[in-house]
């Protein structure tokens, strides 16, 4: 990013001409890198799923000639990113680490710089064999990351799943948080993600019903329901209901995902939500907001049957669920 009249904006060449003057990457422990800029360059709020695309492809292409790649990613979108990504790439046996920054590199005060070179070096020097996010002081899993602050530099947390790594003056690896998935293809192959008719809906007290049923027609595929507490919602009101009801009925596939940042939701404890289980609604558990969307719409780019998404939505594929041994 850099300053112009209507504020940050991407510049091509610009991050090629910091590293340059970056004297530091040329010194050890600071890996040998090729650096590879997209045309054009978007700012992340203008991210796609033709995009995501773009970079799975890239990492696919190149993965057996590097020991790591590492995502050089806006802030506003990047656990979007790091889900669908994870998702996408079957078959990683390498690290793939999104980084980036609250303030640009260019900048004086900047947290670009240490961000860049930690995800750096451990892009090529620990076999971390799944998509990361590094921000800060901490590695995330991909799928488990969050974006919680948009000016503290400590901006993502991963709230239910434990660091994959801390830094500090030291980097304190925890291999037994690392996802070793069996893969079912040869090597890494691409699964791609296509743009479909999925949506989120927020419940909040006194909201229109009305506006939730007109969501809830043709073309729309499924929906993410962002439900109180460990699952709860207004069932008292029974038009509520009845909308959930007739959309499930229908054949749309419905995924219950608390608006709580920590936890888990389950639809169990209270009768509010196992009054939303018995209309349909699919408990998500612990998946954040930004997997549970991203997962929906890798889903539905896969030809499964409804009935076929409806049983893998609520099912751990790639560690953005904790199963019971976590």
């Amino acid at each position: 990013m850099r300053r112009s009249e209507s504020g940050y904006r991407p510049s091509a060449g610009y991050l090629a001409n910091q590293m340059a003057n970056m004297e530091e990457l040329s010194q050890a422990p600071m890996p040998k890198f090729d650096l590879i800029e997209y045309d054009p360059l978007v700012d992340s709020s203008n991210m796609t799923p033709a995009i995501w695309r773009d970079i799975a492809e890239d990492i696919q292409t190149r993965h057996d000639a590097y020991d790591g790649f590492v995502v050089l990613h806006g802030t506003d979108t990047m656990a979007y990113s790091a889900a669908a990504l994870a998702f996408m790439l079957d078959g990683l046996s390498r690290p793939v680490i999104l980084t980036g920054a609250q303030l640009p590199l260019g900048q004086i005060r900047n947290d670009a710089r240490e961000n860049l070179k930690t995800a750096m070096v451990l892009a090529a020097n620990y076999q971390i064999p799944e998509v990361c996010l590094l921000f800060g002081d901490h590695l995330f899993r991909g799928c488990r990351s969050t974006k919680v602050s948009a000016t503290r530099f400590d901006a993502f947390d991963s709230p239910n799943y434990p660091p994959l790594a801390t830094v500090g003056t030291s980097i304190e690896i925890f291999e037994e948080n690392f996802l070793f998935p069996e893969s079912t293809s040869p090597g890494l192959q691409v699964k791609p993600i296509q743009a479909t008719e999925v949506a989120a809906f927020r419940i909040f007290p006194g909201m229109s019903v009305d506006i939730l049923r007109h969501l809830l027609q043709r073309p729309l595929k499924g929906i993410i329901l962002e439900t109180f507490g460990d699952g709860n919602g207004p069932t008292e009101n029974r038009d509520f209901l009845d909308a959930i009801s007739s959309a499930t009925q229908a054949g749309m596939v419905i995924l219950g995902c608390t608006q709580c940042l920590h936890g888990e939701m389950t639809q169990g404890s209270y009768a509010t939500g196992k009054a939303l289980t018995e209309v349909g609604v699919i408990p998500g558990r612990d998946m954040t907001i930004e997997a549970a969307l991203t997962k929906m719409q890798f889903l539905f780019s896969q030809n499964y049957s409804e009935n076929e998404i409806r049983k893998k939505i609520g099912q751990n594929l790639v560690g953005e669920i904790s199963t019971l041994s976590d």
